[in-house]
């Protein structure tokens, strides 16, 4: 994708990944009411599952962004701006989005969107590095530096986290993007949970036609699990397996929906399990102090129970959520308020593990 031989959006794919409260993840607590946490920002309020990335290489238009969001099916959709343009004095281009920051957040890593300073800083007409690109390039917070085709903006670096998108090493508000140079309506999300994928695409490519890209972002819950051949027993091969068996062994009166729902959620099955904001961590996003109280050693595995490897974390917190009350229906929804304190949480988990009971019953 080229505008005017010189700017190149190269994004490869995307995470799925999703967005949590802002303040100290409720997986750290303890089922205790006496370990409430902050409450979540009253601007952050909505999860989007992203299901499909469109790329246009010369920007999609009013029009066809109107006729995507109409496609029966099509829960939300967010179009955002980018190119590649020059950061600092480094030859190599980086790919940087424009986007709105309270509507981009909603898209993004669970830790990324909980965290306010970095939006903040969006808006403040700062940009947001990826973590990646901030620790290849030692990117610094509060410093300036040169953005655009000929380094014609200097910009204050507010922060890096995930962003969640294969390929982006940047976001800026979109009311810099003309500024840099950015291609406006280039890429677009769409969150379509009850379409097909197969007629989602066939939609979306009759408005859009060819020349776009059109990426799957689904959740591939039969990803094979890392092995260990020093592992006793048989154990889960897949994250698909690894809920189910979960839930049967550490919580049998909880549908192992929820469990798959959570873990896509807090790190897209591990694919985002880095340290949040909060000091989160691992695939089911434990506080280490959490984790000290209810992480086990499971499915065969050896020594002290670890924080990053599912088949401890995903037991784990299906033992945090059997003790809050998961184990009834009567007492499921305030067991996942207790692993995190939102209602809107509450109930986007359990849309999703519902999605996950019509996709694999």
């Amino acid at each position: 994708m080229a505008v005017g031989g010189a700017l190149v959006l190269l994004v490869t794919g995307m995470t799925r990944t999703y967005p949590g409260p802002t303040g100290p993840h409720a997986a750290t607590a303890s089922p205790s009411p006496s370990a409430a946490h902050a409450a979540a920002s009253n601007t952050f309020r909505q999860i989007y599952l992203p299901d499909l990335l469109v790329i246009e290489p010369t920007g999609l238009s009013s029009a066809q962004l109107k006729k995507l969001s109409r496609i029966s099916g099509v829960r939300s959709m967010l179009s955002a701006d980018g190119a590649a343009i020059k950061l600092g004095n480094a030859k190599k281009p980086v790919n940087v989005l424009g986007v709105n920051p309270e509507q981009f957040r909603s898209w993004t890593p669970l830790a990324t969107a909980s965290d306010q300073r970095l939006w903040t800083a969006l808006q403040r007409g700062h940009f947001v590095a990826s973590d990646t690109l901030a620790r290849q390039r030692r990117l610094h917070p509060g410093t300036t530096y040169r953005l655009g085709s000929t380094g014609q903006q200097r910009m204050i670096l507010g922060g890096s986290a995930p962003l969640g998108i294969e390929g982006i090493g940047a976001l800026v508000s979109s009311k810099y993007s003309a500024g840099l140079g950015l291609i406006a309506g280039v890429l677009a999300l769409i969150s379509a949970p009850g379409d097909s994928m197969a007629a989602l695409t066939k939609a979306v490519r009759h408005i859009v036609g060819k020349p776009a890209t059109l990426i799957s972002l689904r959740s591939q819950q039969q990803q094979q699990l890392p092995q260990n051949p020093k592992a006793s027993g048989s154990r889960p091969s897949t994250y698909l397996q690894l809920f189910q068996e979960s839930a049967a062994r550490y919580c049998p009166g909880m549908s192992w929906t929820v469990l798959a729902a959570i873990g896509q959620i807090e790190s897209g099955d591990q694919s985002n399990p880095g340290v949040s904001s909060a000091g989160a961590m691992g695939p089911m996003q434990f506080l280490p102090s959490t984790w000290a109280e209810w992480g086990i050693t499971a499915f065969g595995e050896t020594g002290a129970p670890n924080i990053l490897d599912p088949f401890d974390a995903v037991p784990s917190a299906a033992r945090l959520l059997c003790a809050a009350g998961a184990g009834t229906s009567a007492g499921l929804r305030g067991a996942i308020f207790a692993y995190n304190h939102a209602t809107w949480y509450v109930n986007e988990v359990l849309a999703l593990a519902e999605e996950y009971a019509r996709d694999y019953g």
